[in-house]
């Protein structure tokens, strides 16, 4: 594939300064995100429903560390350990319309991460040019070979203090349609 990014630079920032954030991509569109990482430790946040092993045992061949938790299954237990890893130095990665949907809506527990870590939310996105689009409940991109590829980060968002959380998580779910509106434009389509 030939591959191109839009906003790679605030990723190389971040890990210059090693500063760790929640980056989210659409459950559909998660897997090239490894190949876009910079940092050194990212631990990323799989379901612990059947299809998520799969991811996870995917995942773990990247070399990245998982927790295992849901909005429907370890919550809670899941929102605390990642909060904690952000603190003690570790990058994280949700998907925050997963594992069951529905899809392009994010659920609050990014947002309430963000709040309690104080942690930037870095949205990501890739399109292209070829691909197939599965039958699934999110309906789940596959880039085929041999076709382009582009990469599209968005700008950091921070919890405000006094902010709404509803607010905050409408304005994440803003920026990752907007990041994701972004890399299917470079190839001028709608998928």
């Amino acid at each position: 594939m030939r591959v191109s990014s839009v906003g790679e630079t605030t990723l190389h920032a971040y890990a210059d300064r090693e500063e760790v954030y929640i980056g989210m991509s659409w459950h559909a569109r998660m897997l090239m995100l490894p190949f876009i990482y910079p940092g050194k430790r990212l631990h990323i946040l799989i379901s612990t429903h059947r299809d998520g092993e799969i991811i996870a045992n995917v995942m773990k061949r990247f070399g990245y560390e998982l927790v295992r938790g849901s909005s429907s299954k370890g919550g809670v237990a899941a929102l605390r350990e990642l909060v904690n890893l952000l603190k003690h130095g570790s990058d994280i990665g949700i998907t925050p319309d997963g594992p069951k949907g529905p899809p392009e809506i994010v659920k609050g527990g990014v947002a309430q991460i963000a709040r309690l870590s104080g942690k930037a939310v870095i949205p990501f996105a890739f399109s292209s040019s070829m691909k197939l689009r599965f039958r699934s409940w999110d309906r789940f991109f596959f880039p085929l070979p041999f076709s382009r590829l582009v990469f599209v980060i968005g700008d950091p968002l921070y919890y405000q203090k006094n902010e709404d959380i509803e607010d905050f998580r409408i304005r994440i779910e803003i920026a990752l349609n907007d990041a994701t509106s972004r890399a299917d434009a470079f190839f001028r389509e709608t998928v």
